[in-house]
């Protein structure tokens, strides 16, 4: 049985990083990926964009992917593609990770874990559209596949639901190929994709964007014909009475992301209600000891350079690892934020700066972000305005604040009073 000091699941951004991260730290590196070629989702995303933090350069999906590609084959990290997990099964001094390839079943030993699995798109059912079930009803990503790698047009005349970044994307590009986008027609009263893409992608297209609306039904046998509109009221329930009938031929879904933790599951490992990935650290180690996550697996990330910083700090985690103790306190957040990431502190290890990641629950202006030990605040931070779309970074040095065993720690938004 071939042994690894860390195993990294999933072969994009995330995992990549993690890879390079944990060669960089001394350790005997194995990286799994279920397709044939590294880079994730990124070697579909065609357009600019990405590396703005990272590098300040407007990358394209591929060319990011391809930086980090050259950098971990200079590594000594065993690489496998087109290879499955198919189990893992805890044993004394790590983990038993059965796999399947080409070359049959095979199990291999590691010391510690890496998640990097990414994120999956909800589909029509999961958003509750009645109707028949014919051809042209695709994910924006399955559209994004079909455009940009197999070169082959989903839709002549379509409607996009749901304003994710990636269905924003896909209006413009369709457009460009020359599909007719009806329209962007979103459940919430706000946008839920970066406030850049709302411009880049909708406004400088014309192609109009409806708020508080859904499609609750499509007609259609073997292809689809048409859709229903309806308008929907606070609650995202529709209101009888608006429905519309808007003839196409594609609908394209952009309904959110959820994060792949199907094998964290099976291991025991402790997911958030809010964010659907792991409960973690500030080293990213998950409630399973030596069982880390990073990236879209862990929570869904705006920006790709975000998901790199989490894979490297992963990766780095995983390979000094060696079954050291912890002392877990909780990050408790108030009601206007919609979650933190790491949602504990590890007192025995998160001892310097630890990078904290965070959603506001609504569309805020005006407000301040503080955070608070046993009742003091040891830090405070004023937003012009924050949206839920567009996930904040803040770098903290916890080992500063006196944080104990039994520590009420609180990070909490508070909003200007109008009056």
């Amino acid at each position: 049985m071939q042994n690894y000091d860390v195993t990294i699941i999933g072969g994009g951004p995330a995992g990549l990083a993690a890879a390079i991260s944990a060669c960089q730290n001394g350790a005997k590196t194995l990286l799994i990926e279920r397709e044939a070629r590294l880079g994730g989702i990124l070697k579909q995303c065609i357009h600019d964009g990405f590396g703005l933090v990272r590098f300040g350069e407007k990358l394209s999906g591929p060319e990011y992917a391809e930086r980090f590609m050259d950098e971990v084959e200079k590594t000594d990290c065993e690489i496998r593609v087109l290879t499955f997990v198919t189990r893992i099964k805890r044993m004394n001094g790590g983990f038993a990770v059965t796999l399947v390839s080409r070359d049959g079943v095979q199990t291999v030993q590691s010391r510690t874990l890496v998640l990097a699995t990414g994120c999956r798109e909800r589909t029509a059912k999961q958003v509750a559209i009645h109707g028949t079930r014919p051809a042209g009803v695709f994910t924006a990503g399955t559209a994004q596949h079909f455009t940009n790698l197999l070169g082959e047009l989903p839709a002549k005349k379509c409607v996009i639901l749901g304003s994710g970044d990636i269905g924003l994307i896909m209006a413009r590009r369709l457009t460009l190929e020359g599909a007719e986008v009806i329209g962007v027609y979103e459940a919430k009263s706000t946008p839920s994709g970066l406030t850049r893409n709302i411009h880049q992608c909708l406004h400088d297209y014309q192609i109009p964007l409806y708020l508080s609306h859904t499609v609750t039904r499509v007609f259609g046998q073997d292809r689809l014909e048409k859709v229903e509109i309806s308008r929907v009221d606070e609650s995202m329930t529709p209101i009888p009475g608006t429905e519309q009938i808007i003839d196409c031929d594609a609908l394209i879904l952009s309904v959110g992301l959820i994060p792949e933790n199907e094998l964290a599951e099976t291991l025991g490992v402790s997911l958030s209600a809010a964010t659907k990935g792991p409960i973690c650290d500030g080293q990213l180690m998950s409630s399973q000891e030596g069982i880390f996550s990073c990236g879209n697996a862990l929570h869904v990330n705006d920006l790709v350079d975000y998901v790199s910083e989490s894979g490297e700090l992963a990766g780095k985690n995983a390979a000094l690892y060696r079954g050291q103790s912890r002392d877990w306190v909780d990050i408790h957040t108030g009601k206007e934020l919609l979650y933190c990431v790491p949602q504990k502190l590890n007192l025995q290890a998160d001892n310097s700066e630890i990078v904290l990641y965070f959603r506001s629950r609504d569309v805020l202006n005006d407000c301040r972000l503080t955070l608070t030990v046993d009742g003091k605040e040891v830090f405070a931070k004023k937003y012009r305005f924050l949206r839920p779309p567009e996930m904040e970074r803040l770098t903290l040095d916890f080992s500063s604040y006196g944080i104990r065993k039994n520590s009420d720690i609180r990070l909490e938004i508070e909003v200007k009073d109008d009056d």
